[in-house]
């Protein structure tokens, strides 16, 4: 266990930086400073002693981000209640599910997604608040004890403070570390998800790795636009920037990369986190265009003008990105080859960590200027440890396991799906395969689940064949599948570059036949795929965006 403790780290935290912005909203401008996020910390405190909520009960939270979804979450957490963060995507049937499946005794939620739900059909859920108005939104107490608790609020805060709310009135309790403190239901892609349990020790684990690496820090700006229910966001545009003192606007939106863009020209943040389809949009319609043209190859084949030509374009994409920032760390999904690595030859600033739900999420990771390309950087030292399933795990693939501070407890009333994952030895079996390093340096090749053994006994990583088939024209996204021991390609087309090529529905087999051939040229004999099949839609999603492969196969 780690010596910190999580909750007196921010209870430091909001005393230190007292009067320094902590939250804004990026729609509305309106900001919280860290001495008024506390008081509003404080006044949630007060409304769950007032409704009876012990620590260790469970409290659902349902919303967009934004200031008032960082705050519940942050109130419950200090108070010692349990957080169920739950991604709004989720269709409502899946949500209600999830409150009722946790034990949640509380939910707060948009008003949007909560006159989806059937609040008679939760009912464990004693008071239903709303995050845009703080307004009660459906009350199964006794008595309209929820309306009244409510209600008392105000003169209750008074009654407590008489002298007002300060610093020195901010004091949490102590828990033991291995406390329950959040389930996170991940958006797995092999059916209903499952509910990762994570103790304060876990987020704590996340937390001390942060304020150690020092890319957060007292007055640094934050842009969080990824979602802050998934475990990525939630820890490093939320737990960490709000453990140092980090200015965080949250951007409260669906993040296209025109509208994004623009968010990080006006914040510019000193770090960002983003997902791999980001940059990958980024390059393949800003960047991808202008290198592809033959005069633009024939310079860039000139040693020192390609330098040149190189760092004009890492300094315009530097500048797109806000300019500020020390480096763009990548995750949620693998990074495609071709983007990673022209990302690398230019200089530009990112770093690609790993990470999972279960290890709330940070497993690896490796500041940009050490940063091997291919890799997911470094088993976090002092913290987590990881190994291979393998005969040789510096070269031979296997499945990644690993074990250390941040490795859940298990998931939620669900013993069989935790015994499948974690071993009598403490191992997380990642599900992923891959080699590491003996400096700890991890590579992924792809997940056991995909892995595809060919007729000679070859190990095939369709994810590897999809990211080269993604860099060819006209292809937005596909899978690749095993058809009577064959590989097929499954397309969902680029419309929008069609259009621009003027090309119609009909000359896709036709061109579909180059891409293929083009493919084949590019992957290993064994790797060759058979055909491509085309889709009319996109494929089915996950709420993170992973397509859904148990779908297809």
């Amino acid at each position: 266990m780690l010596s910190e403790d999580l909750l007196n780290i921010y209870a430091t935290s909001f005393r230190k930086n007292w009067d320094l912005p902590a939250l804004s909203d990026y729609m509305t401008g309106n900001t919280l400073t860290y001495g008024e996020l506390a008081r509003k910390i404080a006044h949630t405190h007060l409304l769950f002693e007032l409704l009876g909520i012990k620590p260790g009960d469970k409290i659902a939270l349902i919303g967009k981000n934004s200031s008032a979804w960082i705050t519940t979450y942050m109130a419950t957490l200090t108070y010692g209640a349990v957080i169920v963060p739950i991604l709004p995507e989720f269709n409502p049937q899946d949500a209600q599910h999830i409150i009722n499946h946790s034990d949640s005794v509380m939910l707060f939620a948009s008003d949007s997604i909560f006159e989806h739900l059937d609040f008679d059909n939760m009912p464990a859920i004693r008071v239903a608040i709303s995050l845009d108005t703080r307004e009660i939104l459906g009350d199964h107490t006794s008595g309209n004890k929820g309306a009244k608790a409510h209600q008392a609020l105000g003169s209750a805060f008074n009654k407590r403070y008489p002298l007002g709310f300060s610093k020195n009135n901010v004091k949490y309790r102590l828990f033991k570390p291995d406390s329950l403190a959040e389930i996170n239901y991940t958006s797995g892609t092999t059916g209903f998800s499952k509910g990762v349990m994570l103790t304060l020790n876990n987020l704590c684990g996340n937390v001390v790795f942060g304020m150690r690496s020092g890319l957060h820090y007292s007055g640094s700006r934050c842009l969080a636009f990824l979602p802050l229910a998934h475990a990525y966001g939630c820890a490093f545009d939320m737990l960490v920037p709000l453990a140092v003192g980090t200015h965080v606007t949250v951007f409260g939106r669906i993040p296209t990369p025109k509208l994004l863009l623009k968010a990080l020209s006006e914040v510019r943040p000193t770090l960002i986190l983003c997902v791999p389809l980001i940059l990958e949009k980024i390059y393949r319609k800003q960047i991808q265009p202008i290198i592809s043209k033959p005069s633009m190859k024939r310079l860039m084949a000139i040693p020192l003008l390609n330098k040149r030509i190189y760092a004009k374009i890492r300094n315009k994409l530097i500048e797109a990105f806000g300019g500020e920032f020390e480096e763009v760390i990548v995750g949620g999904a693998p990074l495609n080859h071709e983007v990673e690595e022209f990302l690398h030859r230019i200089k530009f600033p990112f770093t690609v960590g790993y990470g999972m739900t279960e290890c709330g999420p940070l497993i690896s990771y490796t500041p940009w200027r050490e940063f091997l390309i291919g890799s997911s950087g470094r088993t976090l030292k002092g913290l987590m440890y990881s190994k291979v399933l393998s005969d040789n795990e510096a070269f031979i693939p296997g499945e990644i396991c690993v074990k250390g501070e941040n490795v859940m407890k298990g998931y939620y009333k669900n013993r069989k799906a935790t015994e499948a994952v974690l071993d009598k030895d403490g191992w997380l079996h990642t599900g992923d395969m891959g080699t590491i390093s003996d400096a700890g340096t991890i590579f992924i090749k792809g997940r056991s689940k995909t892995m595809i053994l060919s007729a000679n006994g070859q190990n095939i990583y369709p994810e590897e064949i999809e990211a080269k088939l993604n860099n060819l024209p006209y292809v937005a996204e596909s899978l690749i599948v095993e058809r009577g021991n064959k590989l097929v390609a499954l397309v969902y087309p680029d419309y929008e570059a069609m259009d621009k090529a003027k090309l119609t529905v009909d000359m896709m087999p036709q061109v579909m036949e180059k891409v293929r051939e083009e493919l084949n040229r590019r992957v290993a004999p064994y790797e060759r795929i058979e055909s491509i099949q085309l889709r009319a839609n996109e494929f089915e999603k996950t709420p993170k965006r992973s397509i859904k492969r148990y779908l297809y196969q």
